[in-house]
């Protein structure tokens, strides 16, 4: 029954074919999440709500936006991609994020939460101004509303007279469970089964009582129990009309809605769409955490055992916890992604976890910091760029001691560019005030992590860290006694080089398979790990600028200002021939990480073919 274009075959389905549609679609999504990886519990949970959706508009016509967009499978699926669906989140592949490049039902891009409601208030007023009178629905699930941004767009809605039907995909869930008062308000909707019964009871009576001047009356006695049982409600308070709670898996119960909503164009509303994560799928409805997202590991051939900067970074901070009981833990909705899942079970009292808040956590930990706390802020280098403004006007401008552990810095793989961490460098090294350090293995991360709470390292420090499983312990020595994070560390070096790598963390190990390779054939280079992107290392950057006539910098990081613009500054008074390795003037797609850095010629093949051009031959040994 599967084909690319089911969008036009729904408007023509019963609600049986409806029915066997949706086991197919969820048979097809576990097929493929489990052989390419991607988001599979939110997806579950959206197939009958997307075919409801699709049974009462138009999408050709109306606009359909999604929020993050993980849960947009069955949208794709049913939207002409069937058959490249295969192809999920793989090089070459569709994304597993809504593209407007990719298709012209994916009506915004996204990847981030909270931008559905704010891109479809724009598109609707840019409709009205064409004369355009399509509607427009915005899906959001319950984790994203934690979001600032969606409650500064909500206040605008009927400000803008905007009529917008708002989807609500309320599961309890974003990734980890959702927080925060609204997280209860919703939860007490999902559980307050009653009021369900109770309301149908009295639509039935509205529609059985035909009785002249009766009318009003049964509607405000309807209206007040809502209120009764449910108590305020803070959509209605915005002036956005709430309907629901709804079961999102009664597809008759969807339909007869929308299309009752779909006829309301006077003022904007929500419908309460209560999914289950997972749903069809017995492990993920249980363990919907878990099976968030897929997740397919390659074979190594690595005897060391392999693990994580995330596994590290947080087995590492809950042994600091022991030490240090001033330190404290914050993230944005990502205990688990984060590895700070046992550090939230052991330390509850000492872990916050502030939802989809970028920038509150930021400012919070912020306050954190004034009171003699040592906050520790884990968050995604793609999503802490969205708190810009806190870490230069709350955090760096005072100087308070806020740690930013920032993980998948640098190409994250098959999440593609809405998740790549590329900028980091770029947006810190410009702060006054903040240090950035980049560690080149999860034993070096560990030491970075220990020295600043040992030392007492003063004002803002970034720990940046790539999504990449590796040994713990890269193949160079250290001491810890002796061991400084900022300063740099010579890792490779053949006789009489006269060439210096220098290369920032994840591409440290790359720098030093590119440099024996050259070995081989007579190119003599010297590789120092750079971990302390800012400050620099002045004193071994005087060293090599001495004794070095050609110098590389190699970071996973864009070029505009990173690490190597840094150093070109401090080389523009000595003549010194320089190469700059890094990510160009571009966003990266999606695919496995291995080949992206392939791609964008950051793998130890392409750094060993830049720096043997470089080279031009001139130090072969003859």
């Amino acid at each position: 029954m599967i084909h690319n274009e089911l969008y036009k075959e729904i408007k023509r389905m019963t609600i049986s074919e409806l029915k066997e549609l949706a086991k197919e679609i969820r048979k097809y999504i576990i097929e493929v999440t489990f052989k390419n990886s991607g988001h599979l519990a939110s997806n579950l949970g959206t197939v009958e709500l997307t075919l409801a959706l699709y049974k009462v508009f138009d999408f050709e016509k109306d606009h359909l936006i999604w929020d993050t967009s993980h849960q947009a499978y069955t949208h794709k699926i049913i939207t002409k991609r069937a058959e490249s669906f295969r192809t999920l989140r793989t090089f070459g592949g569709i994304s597993g994020y809504t593209s407007i490049f990719e298709s012209p039902f994916d009506r915004f891009g996204a990847g981030h939460a909270g931008t559905s409601i704010a891109a479809a208030l724009g598109i609707e007023m840019g409709l009205r101004k064409l004369n355009d009178n399509s509607n427009v629905v915005a899906v959001v699930g319950d984790g994203a509303l934690t979001s600032g941004m969606v409650w500064e767009s909500l206040n605008q809605l009927s400000q803008l007279n905007s009529r917008m039907k708002i989807i609500l995909n309320n599961n309890g869930m974003s990734i980890n469970k959702s927080v925060g008062a609204l997280s209860k308000f919703l939860t007490n909707i999902r559980m307050r089964k009653n009021y369900i019964h109770l309301k149908e009871d009295i639509s039935h009576l509205l529609e059985d009582l035909k009785l002249e001047g009766l009318g009003n009356f049964l509607v405000r006695l309807r209206d007040g129990t809502k209120h009764l049982i449910l108590g305020s409600n803070v959509f209605e308070d915005l002036e956005i009309k709430y309907f629901g709670p709804i079961d999102g898996h009664d597809l008759e119960e969807m339909i007869d809605v929308f299309e009752n909503v779909k006829a309301i164009n006077n003022h904007p509303l929500i419908v309460d769409v209560i999914t289950v994560k997972g749903k069809g799928f017995e492990e993920a409805e249980k363990n919907p955490t878990v099976y968030h997202g897929v997740e397919i590991k390659g074979v190594s051939d690595d005897t060391e055992e392999l693990t994580t900067y995330s596994k590290t970074f947080g087995k590492c901070l809950e042994d600091l916890a022991k030490e240090y009981d001033k330190i404290v833990a914050v993230v944005a909705a990502m205990a688990e992604g984060t590895g700070l899942g046992p550090f939230f079970k052991k330390y509850p009292d000492r872990a916050f976890d502030l939802g989809i808040t970028e920038p509150s956590c930021v400012t919070f930990a912020g306050g954190l910091a004034t009171k003699g706390f040592k906050p520790v802020v884990a968050i995604y280098s793609t999503f802490l760029q969205r708190a810009f403004d806190q870490i230069v006007h709350d955090i760096a401008l005072q100087n308070l001691n806020v740690v930013f552990a920032i993980d998948r810095a640098g190409i994250v793989g098959k999440d593609g560019p809405t998740h790549h961490g590329m900028f980091d460098i770029s947006y810190l090294r410009l702060i006054p005030n903040v240090k950035i350090l980049s560690p080149a293995s999860p034993k070096e991360l560990e030491m970075c992590l220990k020295k600043i709470f040992e030392t007492k390292i003063e004002g803002p420090i970034a720990v940046r860290y790539p999504r990449e499983e590796t040994s713990y312990r890269f193949g160079f020595e250290q001491n810890y006694e002796e061991f400084n994070p900022f300063k740099w560390q010579k890792v490779f070096e053949a006789p009489e080089s006269k060439v210096a790598i220098l290369a920032v963390g994840s591409m440290v190990e790359r720098a030093v398979k590119a440099a024996r390779k050259l070995l081989e054939k007579g190119v003599k280079i010297t590789v120092y790990n750079c971990r302390a992107v800012k400050p620099l290392d002045f004193e071994t950057l005087r060293y090599i600028i001495d004794e070095f006539d050609k110098i590389v910098t190699v970071e996973e990081n864009v070029l505009n200002g990173g690490f190597g613009e840094s150093v070109n500054r401090e080389l523009m008074n000595h003549n010194k021939e320089i190469l700059n390795i890094g990510i160009g003037d571009r966003f990266v797609t999606h695919g496995e990480r291995e080949e992206l850095l392939e791609l964008i010629g950051l793998s130890a093949d392409k750094i060993y073919e830049k720096v043997d051009e470089f080279c031009n031959q001139v130090f072969l040994d003859n």
